[in-house]
């Protein structure tokens, strides 16, 4: 069985900033294996080419340029907000103002963003709405593991169900949001 759309995949992997001498950024081992619905469009579209074809055991290595990955940095998705943008019923919302914190957030024409706290001040935040993979070119090295037919309802939902690529971080953040997921 080969991986095609409509079929759930799963593999293991390790991701490289640049190339296999690169930082590890995620190793991800057979037990946590990433699982998705090929061609629902969940995946970053150069990751599913790389993987389109293989079968279980197939090896992989492939690099995504940064432009066909996250994009590069944009230095003005970085941005100070009020700290008055953080009140909640009248209260400062303390707990959620850490340095580091990914805060989810709508603009101004209600669509929901994700933005990174660099610095709380007096009297504004410093926030980075870059993706965390931005400007990088990703590295991919790893192995399929198993290959089925998605189920009907897999395929009317766009995703699979069960173990699948929420395998040990928020949906938001799914599979990478580590490099490949196209969220």
């Amino acid at each position: 069985m080969k991986a095609k759309t409509n079929m759930v995949v799963s593999l293991m992997y390790e991701l490289k900033e640049d190339d296999h001498n690169g930082q590890i950024i995620e190793k991800v081992e057979q037990d946590e294996a990433l699982t998705f619905l090929m061609g629902a469009q969940n995946m970053l579209p150069d990751f599913e080419k790389n993987i389109e074809g293989l079968e279980v055991g197939s090896k992989f290595e492939f690099k995504i340029t940064a432009e066909n990955a996250y994009g590069e940095f944009i230095q003005e998705a970085v941005v100070k907000l009020p700290i008055d943008t953080f009140v909640i019923d009248g209260k400062l919302a303390d707990d959620m103002l850490k340095v580091g914190n990914v805060v989810p957030m709508k603009d101004g024409e209600g669509n929901q963003l994700h933005g990174r706290i660099l610095a709380v001040e007096t009297n504004e935040v410093s926030m980075d709405f870059n993706h965390p993979l931005a400007g990088m070119n990703l590295f991919f090295k790893g192995e399929v593991t198993n290959i089925r037919e998605a189920s009907q309802e897999e395929l009317q939902h766009g995703h699979i169900h069960g173990s699948s690529c929420d395998h040990h971080h928020s949906e938001e953040d799914c599979c990478g949001n580590h490099g490949h997921c196209d969220h």
